[in-house]
């Protein structure tokens, strides 16, 4: 399976990654991608950008050494009640957004909880995405899980990041085996996402790719397989044609 985009990446804006706009949409020509998402860590996680940065995207080109860049966000879900640290108006503006469990943000809560976390966040039509629902610190009822996402029209991520030697979430790869199940019986679609951190990192989804394939999931649910299968899921696309 090729995969031509990657929608989780974080530049220098983000605090605590290293590397320009300009860097990482180089690295992700020089990996052949032909889209790129920048999702800067939203204004809760310490150290990354204010709420000003994300108002202003309009002043950036949206292709860069011929990849397609989408702006947009990660925001931190704040409670488990679904609330997220941007408001509707500046979501609004965005390309992409994803939203995510950060252990700076949210305390690790119970399997009903975090769950209940996740599913009150897709009941926002203005996020695209939930990220790394994968760390065993953040137990989730998978079925619960996928359902929602089937439900509200979301995609999840499977995350390289989470899957790579070294990361601090935990069973990713078992919890991602479970998640994709319930994706497969409830033909819900996936997005694999490096998380780059790094320009070496940008469009580095050889653990997502490795991952799917042990688990023989269709490759039909994996949105990376082009550029047209992902914007059909994102709300600021929904209904154009490619």
């Amino acid at each position: 399976m090729e995969f031509v985009l990657d929608t989780h990446t974080h530049t220098m804006e983000s605090g605590h990654a290293y590397f320009s706009l300009e860097e990482m949409a180089r690295a992700a020509s020089l990996k052949g991608l032909e889209l790129l998402g920048i999702t800067e860590h939203a204004p809760k996680m310490p150290g990354t950008c204010h709420e000003l940065h994300f108002h202003n995207f309009r002043v950036l080109e949206r292709k860069m050494f011929g990849v397609e860049l989408l702006m947009g966000a990660e925001l931190n879900i704040l409670d488990f009640d679904g609330h997220v640290d941007l408001p509707v108006r500046q979501l609004k503006k965005m390309d992409l957004v994803i939203a995510s469990l950060h252990t700076p943000c949210i305390r690790m809560g119970t399997e009903e909880e975090n769950t209940r976390a996740l599913l009150r966040a897709m009941e926002n039509p203005l996020i695209d995405i939930i990220g790394h629902p994968d760390d065993g610190r953040y137990p989730l009822n998978y079925r619960e899980l996928v359902y929602g996402a089937k439900e509200h029209g979301k995609l999840l991520e499977v995350n390289n990041t989470s899957l790579s030697p070294g990361s601090v979430r935990q069973g990713a790869r078992e919890n991602y085996f479970r998640m994709l199940e319930y994706c497969r019986e409830y033909r819900v679609c996936v997005v694999a996402g490096s998380d780059a951190h790094a320009a070496r990192q940008v469009g580095g989804l050889d653990q997502v790719k490795q991952l799917l394939l042990e688990a023989r999931f269709p490759e039909e649910l994996v949105v990376n397989r082009s550029v047209a299968a992902l914007k059909e899921h994102l709300h600021k696309f929904s209904g154009q044609q490619e």
